[in-house]
């Protein structure tokens, strides 16, 4: 669930501010990625999603694929449901081939 940070606040551009800062994530979401060392944007930024989303369902196994749109639209600055729609069919491939590495094209 999205927060009421905005997208191109200063401190969520920065990386530096911590992911309550950033837009897309809530308390739930930043607990679980806490949970894995991650802090802040930038740790999330050098992360990238596909990986901070599969260090969060090892450590939840109730995180679910919303998650991963929200990391990724909290890294490029857009709502998550917008990275939803536009950037599904690639996050899904990048993940599959992420965790399936002997089965990459």
């Amino acid at each position: 669930m999205p927060n009421r940070s905005s997208i191109n606040s200063p401190n969520a551009r920065d990386g530096l501010a911590g992911l309550e800062q950033a837009a897309n994530l809530g308390p739930k979401s930043v607990a679980v990625l806490r949970r894995t060392g991650v802090t802040t944007l930038a740790d999330l930024k050098a992360l990238g999603a596909i990986k901070a989303y599969c260090a969060a369902k090892a450590v939840d196994s109730s995180v679910t694929l919303n998650l991963l749109w929200a990391l990724e639209g909290a890294i490029l600055g857009q709502h998550w449901q917008a990275v939803a729609k536009e950037h599904r069919a690639s996050l899904l491939l990048t993940l599959e081939d992420y965790q399936n590495p002997v089965a990459q094209r």
